[in-house]
């Protein structure tokens, strides 16, 4: 859990996620599973692949909103389509008016800043400190209308004291004691550990709800800065073949075992329907040997059940939510934005190269791309 498989949870920010899988102490370069990712890790799983070509819902060519970011992993914009960016690299968080050049709103603390939204005048974000084996710090911050910022939630202080996760167990969790006792980390069983990354966040009046990548829950601020937990998403398994365990020097006893990955949550938005719409990147090797293995789950926000939505992705970074409640993904490792029907049916929407940011606004998709280099935002009319 800990870490997010940092997008730079593909590569967000410099601070980034972390590889999601593994636990704290069991980092690894080559392994079968990731604790989160730090956006350098982002980088490397991000390839110059190819998308399959727009279909249905159908979105016309990009326009530019802005140009010359770093690392826009996560963004949102206000009604008058002023964007607030999160720049992983820079740890900085700007706005940029329509037609303007970039303005700092926050300086670099040395922090990653991610989990960007707005409501009503106010920006809010979050800002995590460490690195990929050690949370130092995970706080949500609010800028007023006044420009005053202010710390509304310690989420280090949550997670060290409730660990949503704690219990859940990861990587293999039904092999004989006998062959358990042969594995070393990060293949050995695990439990949830320590760590805080707020990733995505959507703002309402009153609260703010978001996908911690570290914790692997959705969390919840209400307007006095008290956190808690809606929901924790479940682990993604993965069988061992004979394959895989040859190629990560794992004992034959674990083949056709389950290995349980990380979820890792990177977004999360309100659907039409009124659940929240949970994007989540798993950990796991970034060069796609086992798969998509990416989701959207829907989480009920007053219940905390959750359900599956749509899966099969590479690198969901993302989510947006459209007209008629089609839900957009960003796709990282494969260039590419999807759609979602509301019964979960996925098709490629357009082919965009590095995308990680998505947000709707009046019938536009907004998406940072090239987000490893000269970053942008561009607004894309969907039909």
């Amino acid at each position: 859990m800990r870490g997010t498989r940092s997008i730079a949870v593909a590569a967000l920010a410099a601070g980034g996620l972390l590889v999601a899988g593994l636990p704290a102490s069991a980092a690894d370069t080559d392994g079968f599973g990731h604790r989160g990712a730090t956006v350098q890790e982002l980088a490397r799983g991000w390839h110059p692949g190819h998308g399959h070509g727009p279909k249905p819902p159908t979105a016309g060519e990009p326009t530019p909103v802005a140009e010359h970011l770093v690392t826009p992993l996560t963004f949102d914009l206000d009604r008058r389509g002023t964007l607030y960016v999160g720049q992983a690299f820079a740890g900085t968080l700007v706005s940029v008016r329509p037609g303007e050049a970039p303005q700092e709103l926050s300086p670099s603390s040395g922090t990653d800043v991610a989990a960007v939204s707005t409501l009503l005048g106010s920006v809010t974000w979050a800002e995590r400190g460490g690195d990929q084996f050690q949370v130092l710090s995970s706080v949500l911050k609010r800028r007023g209308h006044d420009g005053q910022i202010r710390v509304v939630a310690d989420l280090l202080a949550y997670e060290q004291q409730a660990n949503p996760d704690g219990a859940v167990g990861y990587a293999f969790t039904d092999l004989d004691p006998a062959c358990a006792a042969t594995l070393v980390p990060p293949f050995a069983p695990y439990t949830g550990a320590v760590d805080s990354h707020a990733y995505g966040s959507v703002s309402l009046p009153g609260v703010t709800y978001i996908a911690d990548a570290g914790a692997n829950a959705v969390l919840k601020v209400d307007h006095r800065g008290r956190v808690s937990t809606v929901a924790v998403l479940p682990p993604v398994p993965v069988e061992v073949t004979a394959e895989i365990a040859g190629a990560l020097g794992m004992p034959d006893c674990v083949v056709g075992h389950q290995y349980n990955l990380e979820p890792v949550p990177t977004d999360v938005e309100l659907g039409h329907d009124g659940w929240l719409y949970v994007s989540t990147l798993p950990g796991g090797p970034e060069d796609g040997s086992l798969g998509p293995l990416g989701a959207v789950y829907r989480v009920n926000p007053w219940t905390g059940a959750v359900k599956p939505f749509a899966s099969g992705f590479s690198g969901a970074t993302n989510v947006a939510i459209g007209s008629g409640g089609t839900v957009y993904v960003a796709e990282l490792y494969v260039n590419q934005v999807s759609s979602v029907t509301r019964r979960g049916v996925v098709t490629p929407l357009v082919s965009l190269n590095q995308p990680a940011g998505l947000e709707w606004s009046h019938g536009k998709l907004y998406v940072s791309m090239d987000v490893f280099g000269d970053g942008k935002i561009v607004s894309l009319r969907v039909r």
